[in-house]
């Protein structure tokens, strides 16, 4: 399905290296910090940032009517790399996005000039099933990806429990409370910035609730992710994972030993999120991850 308009922009000019920014499942690309685009378009790169279909500006639709899987989100990468008129891209993915980017780098490395992962897990290791049994308290076989931390499993366990929350406060509340989790335990948590932004992300949702359509799109299609190919990968790839990471503990040593020659970086006090304190080390660590 790809009659779906989606939400665009990019900084920097159209003459530097181009970076696409692939946010995570259910994300609007805003998460990609202002301050943290800008230090990388002031270090000449031409940067893109999206909203995935179903999060932000971009089109919401009605999943019964039009289905989709996440292969067809994972070809919105390439849609949204063919309308900036870009053959190939440096490719920056966070979290989900950190899959989409794998990917594609598998898939077309033609249009792939380097990859970057950013608290991410690899791709076809089952990370869906590791928190899917976290959560409803099942044993994780041998040989499973290294589990959620406690407080993320409890934190969403609680909130399966509750009743959804109504009305513009509660909800923004609620995303406050989500993003105190996943930024970890390793840095203090701003949250009058984490506040003023999760505004931003409820005020520009044509409808927020259409997020969900990502999960109904990954049970859609379970088989989304091939296993065993990331030894197919050949750009070079740098692997980003904070020393905080509640979501994904460990998963990106696991990628870095997959992927021939990628080089993995710990960010000490990150966790799931970006914040301004790791703004300058993070976005160094591309640009020069990027130079041609």
């Amino acid at each position: 399905m790809h009659n779906v308009n989606l939400w665009s922009e990019e900084f920097g000019a159209e003459t530097d290296p181009p970076i696409l920014l692939i946010m995570g499942s259910m994300s609007q690309g805003v998460l990609w910090p202002d301050e943290f685009v800008g230090r990388l378009a002031a270090g000449g790169r031409r940067v893109i940032r999206y909203d995935h279909r179903d999060t932000g500006r971009s089109d919401t639709v009605d999943f019964a009517a039009q289905p989709y899987t996440w292969n067809d989100v994972k070809d919105d990468v390439y849609r949204v790399m063919d309308i900036h008129g870009v053959q190939s891209a440096h490719l920056v993915g966070h979290s989900a996005g950190g899959l989409l980017g794998q990917l594609v780098a598998v898939e077309r490395p033609e249009r792939v000039r380097s990859l970057t992962v950013i608290a991410s897990s690899p791709l076809g290791g089952g990370e869906g099933q590791v928190i899917v049994r976290a959560l409803t308290g099942q044993p994780q076989p041998q040989g499973s990806l290294p589990e959620p931390a406690p407080e993320f499993v409890d934190h969403y366990r609680t909130l399966m429990a509750a009743p959804p929350p109504e009305g513009r406060r509660a909800l923004v509340d609620g995303m406050v409370a989500e993003q105190r989790v996943l930024h970890g335990t390793g840095l203090p948590f701003d949250e009058d910035a984490t506040r003023r932004l999760q505004e931003r992300i409820y005020d520009r949702a044509r409808d927020l609730s259409a997020v969900a359509n990502h999960r109904l799109a990954a049970m859609a299609d379970p088989d989304f992710e091939p296993v065993g190919v990331l030894d197919q990968v050949r750009v070079p790839t740098l692997v980003v994972e904070g020393s905080h990471e509640p979501v994904k503990p460990g998963h990106g040593a696991v990628i870095a030993e997959q992927i021939p020659g990628a080089r993995l970086m710990v960010v000490a006090g990150m966790g799931h999120t970006l914040p301004p304190e790791v703004h300058e080390e993070v976005t160094d660590a591309i640009l020069a991850h990027t130079a041609e």
